[in-house]
């Protein structure tokens, strides 16, 4: 016998118990973005490899080490995307989206990167990532961050801290980035590999490690605060009082940096302690340079990007379970003009009862074994029909849930009775 064929390292399968939380979040956190006006962009999954070689940078680890990337049979070099940014702002720059115009969009889907699985990060991983473009004012800034705090109300999550810090512009950055360099190689005895290989590179990123031996060494580098320039310190303070006046509370975090230099000004996270290393559930921040870097004209742009697996993660720690999309309603059927009809009189049903899931028996089998399969599907309540009940024009409604008696019902007036039980599940989610 054949080897059973297994799905590929990292990239997992979504099963049906799982896919209520996915559901749920995803629905949320749509919800809350389509509330402040974003509009959605479909993106393709495979981009030129060039559009990340210059977004994300040569000598980052993503394009270095993780990108899934091969050449097609024409010899041109793709990539599955792994991250959603740069195919925005190509498709932006490519249909003519950024010319005198702003822009509110929001993108859904899978990302790769060849990384080490590990729980809450995979191979194969899903963003939802929203991006502005047009708006140079700290205003944009604070609406999107505003949004990702109302993404927690919504989902429960009461937890996450905002971190948030200012890179200043280019220019500003550049005198940073040599007093660090200088700083670091002075104690470059000290600094571990991976630091080493970023000093010419990338010595801002430096500033993001994790490896604990480096963090005294962090620690006492020079601040980027002390060499912002006048506007992105204007820009910063507004931002902080656009936050308060809002009640987002923020921590300043002198060591969020991002290492590209078409970033500038805002940067922000949202971490939490509950998912150990993990800990960023959200990254975003104003990258000013970009469409100029990939060949456009210069156009303000701020966004973020939040990992779906990790908040999947975190409402499971958080103890946070939403409900599956249960049948409301269970058809057993009885007898050959009970089978005949069930299916017409299921559809009846669908149609007369908005929203209403009705799952009708398929495959007969004895009263007893049907009423297993409808406990099973979660269902509230079975309605039987047996062929007597085809002609007397009624059904027999028996609750699985929560009790309460069976009784038998008129056709005419069983639409009103599961009208009801839509509502009250209705009422029932939207309280909690």
């Amino acid at each position: 016998m054949a080897k059973t064929i297994q799905a590929v390292r990292g990239m997992n399968d979504i099963l049906p118990e799982a896919s209520a939380a996915w559901q749920f979040l995803e629905d949320t956190l749509r919800r809350v973005i389509h509330s402040y006006g974003y509009r959605e962009i479909r993106l393709p999954l495979l981009e030129r490899t060039e559009l990340f070689r210059r977004s994300i940078g040569e000598v980052t680890d993503i394009v270095e080490k993780e990108m899934y990337t091969f050449d097609d049979r024409n010899g041109d070099s793709l990539t599955l995307r792994p991250e959603g940014t740069a195919g925005c702002v190509r498709a932006c720059m490519q249909h003519g989206l950024l010319h005198n115009q702003v822009q509110r969009l929001w993108y859904a889907g899978p990302m790769f990167r060849h990384e080490r699985p590990q729980k809450g990060r995979y191979r194969q991983f899903h963003q939802i990532g929203v991006e502005a473009f047009g708006m140079p004012g700290p205003d944009i800034d604070a609406e999107i961050i505003m949004m990702t705090a109302q993404f927690w109300r919504a989902l429960g999550l009461e937890d996450a801290v905002l971190q948030l810090n200012s890179l200043g512009t280019v220019e500003a950055r550049a005198g940073y980035r040599d007093a660090l360099v200088d700083y670091l190689r002075s104690r470059e005895n000290e600094l571990d590999d991976d630091s080493r290989r970023r000093l010419d590179s990338n010595p801002l990123r430096i500033l993001d490690s994790k490896n604990p031996d480096m963090q005294a060494v962090i620690a006492e580098a020079p601040q980027l605060s002390a060499h912002l320039d006048d506007d992105s310190r204007r820009h910063f303070d507004e931002l902080c009082r656009l936050l308060d006046d809002a009640d987002v509370a923020c921590e300043i975090n002198p060591r969020l940096v991002r290492g590209l230099d078409y970033y500038s000004k805002t940067v922000f996270e949202w971490v939490t302690d509950k998912l150990g290393a993990q800990g960023t559930i959200c990254a975003g921040g104003r990258y000013d340079g970009l469409v100029e870097y990939l060949g456009g004209r210069a156009t303000p742009a701020v966004g973020f990007a939040l990992g779906l697996e990790r908040l999947i993660a975190l409402l499971e720690v958080c103890g946070i379970e939403p409900r599956g999309a249960a049948p409301h309603v269970y058809l057993v059927l009885s007898g050959e003009q009970a089978e005949r009809h069930g299916m017409v009189f299921a559809d009846e049903l669908r149609n007369a009862v908005s929203g209403l899931r009705v799952q009708t028996n398929c495959g007969g089998g004895s009263f007893k074994s049907q009423f297993k399969r409808a406990d099973r599907s979660g269902a509230a309540v079975a309605l039987v029909i047996g062929d007597e009940e085809v002609e007397r024009r009624e059904v027999t409604l028996k609750p699985l849930r929560g009790g309460g008696e069976q009784e038998t019902v008129s056709r005419q007036v069983i639409a009103d009775r599961l009208r009801e039980l839509v509502a009250a599940e209705q009422i029932r989610d939207t309280a909690g």
